[in-house]
């Protein structure tokens, strides 16, 4: 246990500091503080982690969705519609809130591809907080992106990536954080190569016709309602489908 807990400290340090790795695609976790937008008041990033890892190793699913706290709350806003329809296809998720894409592939690294965990599909969400807490440059992202593209290949080649557009966000067609966001897109889904990397834009189902995000879809302009969750799911099980036929 002492040497693990060296190992991890050794980590820890050498892989700071955070900017200049999302620049270079490398991981990293967050410094030890209560996450507020995780939904669990009082746990903190590192023993949500540690709940995501024993979920991870114990096994038992076909698709692990990862990402930050828009996938997160699959577990509260969307735990109905996770049931009746993402459930039964074999699904778990695996997100965290706050997670950039420097902390998704530091997980990826740290447990969740470890033990039982041999998911045949990832469906994969990140990069908001990249533009939400530091507005990272479009490149950067996707250099984080594909950073955890490359981890999950490495670690599980026989599996396939579903690659979701970071999704929308901010009131208008116009906010600087959503252009960032698309900017990213772009260059996100040059990752896709058909076989094990997929790429699906569904941000289209919570917009309206004017590419306005409604508070009734998104209250905080970034984060889910329940009844959102269902347009999520309606717009990515037949992605899933055409990824893994048998889940029909």
């Amino acid at each position: 246990m002492k040497k693990h807990i060296t190992s991890i400290a050794l980590a820890f340090a050498l892989l700071l500091p955070a900017v200049a790795q999302a620049q270079k695609g490398e991981a990293t976790k967050p410094e030890p503080q209560i996450n507020m937008r995780t939904g669990e008041v009082g746990v903190s990033w590192w023993e949500r982690h540690a709940e995501l890892v024993k979920r991870a190793q114990a096994g038992g699913f076909d698709i692990m969705f990862i990402g930050d706290s828009i996938t997160h709350q699959w577990e509260r806003q969307g735990k109905d519609v996770w049931a009746a329809k993402l459930a039964p296809l074999g699904a778990k998720a695996f997100g965290i809130g706050g997670d950039r894409t420097e902390n998704l592939l530091w997980r990826l690294q740290w447990g969740l591809l470890d033990g039982k965990s041999d998911a045949k599909l990832f469906v994969m969400m990140i990069g908001t907080n990249n533009t939400g807490h530091r507005m990272d440059k479009p490149a950067d992202i996707a250099a984080g992106v594909k950073a955890c593209i490359g981890e999950i290949q490495k670690r599980k080649p026989d599996a396939k990536i579903l690659v979701l557009a970071i999704f929308p966000r901010g009131a208008d067609a116009g906010n600087k954080s959503r252009l960032n966001n698309e900017a990213a897109n772009k260059l996100i889904q040059k990752f896709a190569d058909g076989k094990k990397v997929y790429y699906a834009d569904i941000g289209n189902v919570f917009l309206t016709k004017e590419g306005v995000i409604e508070k009734s879809v998104m209250p905080d302009l970034l984060h889910l309602t329940a009844d959102s969750y269902n347009l999520w799911a309606d717009a990515v099980i037949p992605e899933i489908q055409k990824i893994i036929p048998e889940k029909k």
